[in-house]
């Protein structure tokens, strides 16, 4: 049995709720997001954690450092509002990391929960991708030959 990816909001008695969306320079807490965004009617709840990997385009990255635009939580609140719109979702929520950032650090972690796991992935893709093309976050890399170079810049 295939299970659908899309369905209607009538499967759950309430509305989609934007549980927690914020810019943080302190470390984040996959814990904290999958348990906000858990809803006694759902079977489904997907989760994305961006961390700080070693490379990019082949080149070895040391650390990297994210900065926003002092109207990043607003853009960030407006995506998942806009998700929840588009998605047949209970909770969803996303945090990012703002400065400094070592390699193996998580620098975003987004969760959705659904009343099927189709939906929950669907929606959870939609956020992610959402996130990092229209949120004003950037990241300045460093290199270990000593080069840098600023990602996201408008």
């Amino acid at each position: 049995m295939t299970e659908p990816t899309t369905g209607s909001t009538s499967e759950l008695s309430t509305s989609a709720e934007v549980v927690l969306c914020d810019v943080r320079d302190e470390p984040l807490s996959v814990d904290e997001v999958l348990g906000v965004v858990r809803h006694p009617q759902c079977g489904g709840i997907a989760l994305f954690v961006g961390v700080v990997r070693d490379h990019d385009h082949g080149a070895p990255v040391t650390a990297l450092d994210y900065s926003a635009h002092p109207t990043v939580v607003d853009a960030l609140a407006k995506v998942c509002r806009e998700v929840a719109e588009r998605h047949p979702v209970a909770r969803l929520g996303a945090v990012h990391r703002v400065g400094h950032l070592e390699i193996g650090d998580m620098a975003v972690v987004a969760a959705v929960s659904a009343p099927h796991r189709g939906q929950a992935f669907d929606a959870c893709r939609d956020l992610i991708d959402t996130l990092k093309s229209t949120v004003p976050i950037w990241k300045h890399q460093q290199f270990t030959d000593g080069s840098d170079e600023w990602v996201g810049l408008p």
